[in-house]
């Protein structure tokens, strides 16, 4: 049934409550605008075309859209905002008359794709609403139904009388309907309430006057399906969302020093026996393979990191590929275009920018290595540099297998250190360094002066 649906996805709010600049569906919740969770929930519910609403903000939001060169994406703008069902009216005229519409909200980023997939099977060729029960409705419209228990409308809480208002069932706004019925219906949606507003939830009512059967889905929480209006509410799907990552992750074997103090904010691929400190955050795709520990506070974007791999504590790791049974920090920063083979070791305040390097090969602490391809059980000392830039270009530093550059070396690029070749320490190397050999390169004009006076406070 699926192959027929065509989501219309209402995105055109101001979200004045949020208090920002940015659009509200671009306010993200785990690493993801809340528009893209949507999207993503749609698709995974096998729903192939999706029809954007967009007011507020629509170029910054088309230029989000932009980069997911998704085909089956369209939108359209709400010029005035008159309401929801003038929203979902724009963008009928692109709805085929046999396709059968869910109506979806940019600012509901934590609906399941279960519920949807639930919500379209209930409505077949009939008409069907998801709602859910709340002890504190408030703010809701409400179901109405008749003493047999079928639906025969929504009212607003705004036009409800008392005893409306008691009723705790409450509308999501998320309903399925075929689209040639719902075109007629919306068509007859007037603005007669209290907010003079074209309202969706009228569609119910007429659908219930022409004989339609309408079925409802309840939801399976209330969280999954509250929207967002404001920083707090925000702030509390992130919880929420952040809680149900957790649960699945430790179903699938990770374990995690406090479930509360981590944060998912991309798509975690983990081995077995993969353990994870407190505070760590994970963005964009990462993958730990079996045995990896990462440490407290450490950050990880875009990384893919080997069996066996330990990460200490406050390390930084981003767009990096790392072996298996390396070492790397506390306080290790490794930047874009970093590659590490097995067993290489990263030390305390040390920096990789575009940088190779072999098995075995050691930076324990205090270097910086940009724009280098280091070899294999190469050691690097202590306030190493790979002079790398010139102010304008970049340059490649090589490192050949089982070199050792010693201590406060600067290597100015492009430059090659050949295999076996030993640098002393305090050395500028700004020529090849040959194979198996001592390069040194420092001042000699060391000397004392005994007449020296040491400086004193005024």
């Amino acid at each position: 049934m699926t192959d027929r649906v065509h989501a219309i996805v209402l995105a055109a709010g101001q979200g004045t409550r949020m208090k920002s600049l940015r659009p509200k569906v671009l306010h993200a919740v785990g690493g993801k605008p809340m528009l893209g969770h949507v999207l993503d929930t749609a698709a995974a519910a096998g729903i192939r075309q999706a029809h954007l609403v967009l007011g507020h903000g629509a170029d910054q939001v088309q230029d989000w859209l932009a980069t997911r060169a998704d085909d089956a994406l369209k939108s359209v703008i709400q010029r005035q905002q008159l309401g929801t069902a003038h929203a979902v009216l724009q963008a009928m005229p692109d709805v085929p008359d046999t396709a059968l519409v869910i109506v979806l909200y940019g600012d509901v980023p934590l609906i399941s794709a279960a519920t949807l997939e639930a919500l379209i099977e209930a409505a077949a060729d009939g008409f069907a609403l998801l709602t859910v029960t709340l002890d504190e409705p408030r703010g809701y419209g409400r179901i109405l139904r008749d003493g047999a228990g079928r639906v025969t409308g929504i009212v607003e809480e705004n036009d409800a009388t008392a005893e409306q208002r008691a009723i705790r069932e409450i509308n999501t706004g998320l309903m399925v309907a075929p689209a040639r019925r719902l075109k007629r219906w919306l068509s007859h949606v007037g603005n007669n309430n209290a907010k003079r507003e074209y309202y969706l939830t009228d569609v119910v009512g007429l659908a219930a006057r022409d004989g339609v059967s309408i079925r409802t889905v309840s939801a399976a929480s209330p969280e999954e399906v509250e929207g967002v209006n404001d920083m707090l509410q925000l702030a509390r799907a992130e919880r929420v969302f952040q809680r149900r990552e957790v649960q699945r992750l430790q179903r699938d074997g990770l374990y995690l020093a406090d479930p509360s103090r981590f944060d998912l904010r991309g798509a975690l691929t983990i081995g077995r026996d993969v353990r994870i400190d407190v505070g760590v955050i994970i963005e964009g795709a990462v993958e730990l393979a079996d045995g990896v520990s990462v440490g407290p506070y450490s950050v990880l974007r875009n990384v893919r990191v080997g069996a066996g791999t330990r990460i200490e504590s406050h390390s930084w790791l981003d767009d990096a590929v790392v072996g298996s049974h390396c070492i790397i920090g506390p306080y290790a920063r490794l930047r874009p275009g970093s590659l590490l083979g097995d067993q290489v070791h990263i030390g305390n305040f040390v920096e990789l920018k575009k940088t190779t390097v072999g098995d075995g090969s050691k930076a324990n602490h205090l270097a910086y290595v940009g724009d280098a391809v280091v070899g294999e059980r190469v050691n690097i000392g202590a306030g190493v540099i790979t002079c790398n830039y010139d102010g304008a270009n970049k340059f490649t530093t090589v490192i050949g297998d089982d070199a050792f550059i010693g201590t406060d070396s600067q290597l100015i690029a492009p430059v090659t250190i050949g295999r076996g070749a030993y640098i002393a320490a305090g050395s500028t190397i700004a020529k090849d360094a040959p194979e198996d050999q001592l390069t040194i390169n420092r001042a000699r004009d060391q000397r004392a002066i005994s007449s020296w006076v040491r400086p004193r406070k005024r």
